[in-house]
């Protein structure tokens, strides 16, 4: 059943267009990721779903009922910002209940509601303490609860761990994907981490510039990117792109011409023969991931520039011909700055693109 639906939604400022026309739905209890570069209009996007932007045409339904032009508070939705936005002078408990409080619920029922958040959040032990003595991911947790005690009907995150470090991202990462599984509850939420993206999205929009580039589940846009901004967004290392050109075309055979190639050229059987032309510019895509070092049929002759120890994996930042290629393998090769360095890769793992970057 859609519970969250975007016609064609538009926003601009004035004479500037920072929404262009965007449109998906959205099940009831899915984990809906916004994800794109800084500026694409995630943020926007997510504000305008709450209320706090107005949509400039398009039309906006929430479980159902059309919401486009109405006031936030009768949205039943709840945001979590990238700021806690604390009281500082109210304990925990009291920062939780403070909006049940503003909407005069009955006493009784405000201390069941934030018991009951702060035992999903585990903060049972710290009700009685102020901001200033919890952690960077406990004041989190504690603007999460703020919204849990709300029961809305669709929770709105909007980055809301870039304010932690690397640690404490990772473990609420975790704490949101167990909340979301806990409460069944719809949730879109924005973000311009690809790792937070892949890991929390049932699926992902991924924009760029104010406009849709793909939606799809994480699994689908690693396997199967639309374009090369896709392909190059999700995954990290990001994928490495060579400009190459085709050099013939013998059925389902397509051989690409590029001297980062070992041998200087590419031979490929790949359906994709069948839709391009002699002489047409083709990006490759390859994900580092995917190379491998010393393969018996090397795909790429390169000179390496740098081997970046990871502990159990190195990964190599190498070149040809001014083409950077990055390759991460387990490990730690015998390799030094300047070696000769050739990677192969598995056929299945070859992405081809066209001139205007589309997939072929």
């Amino acid at each position: 059943m859609t519970f969250l639906r975007l016609d064609n939604i538009k926003k601009s400022y004035g004479d500037a267009a920072v929404i262009k026309g965007v449109s998906f739905a959205a099940e009831k209890g899915e984990f809906v990721v916004f994800v794109g570069p800084s500026g694409c209009g995630k943020s926007t996007l997510l504000r305008m779903i709450a209320g706090l932007e107005d949509v400039s045409s398009g039309e906006l339904y929430i479980d159902g009922r059309e919401v486009t032009y109405e006031e936030p508070a009768k949205r039943e939705v709840s945001m979590v910002f990238q700021s806690y936005a604390l009281y500082p002078h109210m304990s925990v408990f009291e920062n939780m209940a403070f909006g049940l409080r503003m909407a005069k619920k009955p006493e009784a029922e405000i201390k069941a509601q934030v018991l009951e958040a702060a035992r999903i959040l585990q903060l049972e032990a710290l009700l009685e303490r102020k901001p200033r003595a919890l952690s960077g991911g406990q004041r989190q947790r504690v603007a999460i609860g703020r919204s849990i005690v709300r029961h809305p009907k669709l929770f709105l995150f909007d980055e809301p761990l870039s304010n932690l470090d690397a640690e404490l991202r990772s473990q609420m990462r975790v704490e949101i994907a167990k909340l979301h599984r806990s409460l069944g509850a719809t949730m879109v939420y924005v973000t311009h981490d690809q790792v937070e993206a892949m890991t929390l999205a049932d699926r992902i929009v991924v924009l760029r510039a104010g406009l849709v580039e793909q939606i799809g589940s994480p699994t689908e846009l690693y396997d199967t990117p639309a374009n090369t901004f896709v392909a190059g967004f999700i995954g990290s290392p990001k994928m490495n792109f060579i400009n190459a050109k085709v050099a013939s075309i013998a059925g389902n055979t397509l051989t690409l011409a590029h001297p980062t190639f070992a041998g200087g050229t590419l031979a490929l059987d790949t359906p994709a023969a069948a839709r391009t032309k002699l002489g047409a510019p083709v990006t490759v895509g390859l994900r580092p991931e995917h190379l491998s070092v010393g393969a018996a049929n090397p795909v790429l002759a390169l000179t390496l520039d740098f081997a970046e120890s990871l502990g159990g994996s190195t990964q190599l930042y190498a070149r040809s011909e001014g083409e950077p290629i990055i390759a991460l393998t387990a490990g730690r090769p015998n390799l030094k700055p300047g070696d000769a360095l050739t990677l192969g890769i598995a056929p299945s793992h070859i992405y081809l693109f066209d001139a205007a970057g589309l997939a072929l």
